[in-house]
């Protein structure tokens, strides 16, 4: 990086920061505008979110293949947003279920581009070297810009009606488009961003296609399971936690859980610049065991009490996990990838096994509470977690020096490895 790439880190920095409140379109404040705005009924609200996420799915493998591909990824960048902004916007006015519907799965399959985009505008504006710290920083702002819009969502809301979320987040979606329209489009090394070296030439990026980079890279398929039962382990814990709460103290129920989710994000900011700052230094294996570690612990210990201020205080944990995890995530992808031009759609494949890993969480969690209670919900989750942790410390190599083509083979470098070209 040099001295005048500080503008369009700037950029960077504005563009995670408020595009944390566009990429899940409405999210949570979708069922709640629809069911206290529109008065539909729970079912058709959940098929819709259902859908929904469905879509961004299935949109996960393309999104990461259109990335690697196109040369325009900060127009693609712009234009989800738009998506994602005019489907949320028109709900006001388009409100049947079949329109709704259509609307919220197109905003979800816009919404799977921005996690490969922004990801790779970052390896092609600063290259392998400098991607580890920028990323820590990426996941940084990204993390506060949710504990904003979160809180700023809540005072509005309360303020002005649900109705509020649209302006907020049209506003963040502007800003969005203006941090993107920051970044000079000749910044970005749209070879190195995909993973190939500076020097590779085109007819070398076309190289295997994004299923087979799941089944032929033996590491990354490890990370995709490990990544995929840390979210099945992780996703129903804090639904569990808020219904804990609500039923402990209904009136104060949501004010908690809302303290949860800033709480939560704003611990998130120190683990991803940790991860930013030692990264490089102590591999990525240590910070990774310790994100799965922090998993099956936080799933007992919601076991030893039903006291409010006790589940507030461990779902804290969720920051240190989650923060880790999020930051890792890009770095590994991007370590065993390196010099395949397929980064984008291998980071799509694996985000499709943590869709799939938090799908089935609520339900299987939700199947548990109704047979065998709470503290059995939460000790399945945290099992899950821990096979994770087993799997990640037996199975997966330290990826950090890694090259490619090692691999693909299912083979760790040995310590001190020569790094590839592009990190000389």
């Amino acid at each position: 990086m040099t001295t005048d790439a500080a503008g369009p880190n700037r950029s960077l920095d504005l563009l995670n920061f408020f595009l944390a409140d566009v990429r899940d379109g409405l999210g949570p404040y979708l069922a709640i505008y629809l069911l206290s705005v529109q008065h539909w009924n729970e079912a058709d609200i959940g098929l819709v979110m259902t859908l929904a996420g469905l879509a961004g799915l299935a949109a996960q493998i393309p999104a990461g293949a259109l990335v690697d591909g196109t040369r325009y990824k900060r127009a693609v960048i712009i234009v989800a947003a738009l998506l994602v902004t005019v489907g949320s916007l028109s709900l006001p006015w388009l409100n049947d279920f079949t329109t709704v519907a259509v609307l919220q799965s197109a905003v979800g399959a816009a919404g799977a581009v921005f996690p490969p985009a922004i990801a790779a505008i970052t390896l092609g504006m600063l290259g392998p070297r400098a991607f580890v710290r920028r990323i820590g920083r990426n996941e940084s702002f990204n993390h506060a810009g949710n504990a904003v819009a979160a809180t700023l969502a809540g005072v509005a809301a309360y303020a002005f009606g649900p109705v509020a979320v649209f302006w907020l987040m049209t506003a963040m979606a502007l800003c969005s488009i203006a941090a993107t329209a920051g970044i000079p489009a000749n910044a970005i090394d749209h070879a190195v961003a995909r993973g190939l070296h500076a020097s590779a030439q085109a007819g070398d990026r076309e190289a295997p296609s994004g299923l087979r980079v799941i089944l032929s890279c033996r590491p990354l398929l490890v990370f995709g399971g490990c990544a995929a039962l840390f979210h099945f382990a992780n996703a129903a814990m804090l639904p569990l936690v808020g219904q804990k709460l609500a039923m402990k103290d209904p009136a104060l129920g949501t004010s908690l859980m809302s303290f949860c989710i800033v709480a939560a994000q704003l611990v998130m900011v120190p683990m991803a610049m940790l991860v930013g700052a030692r990264a490089d230094r102590w591999g990525r294996k240590p910070l990774l065991l310790a994100a799965f570690l922090v998993l099956p612990l936080r799933g007992f210990l919601y076991t030893l009490s039903d006291n409010s201020a006790w589940l507030v205080g461990v779902q804290l944990l969720d920051g240190v996990g989650a923060g880790l995890f999020g930051a890792l995530f890009p770095l590994v992808v991007a370590d065993l990838t390196e010099g395949t031009g397929r980064f984008n759609v291998s980071q799509g494949a694996i985000a499709t096994l943590q869709g799939l890993g938090a799908s089935l969480s609520t339900a299987a969690a939700g199947q548990m509470v109704v047979r065998e209670g709470y503290s059995a919900a939460f000790l399945m989750l945290a099992a899950a977690a821990g096979v994770a942790l087993v799997l990640a410390a037996l199975l997966l190599p330290e990826t950090r020096g890694v090259a490619a083509a090692e691999a693909w083979k299912g083979k760790a470098a040995p310590a001190g490895a020569a790094k590839a070209p592009s990190e000389a």
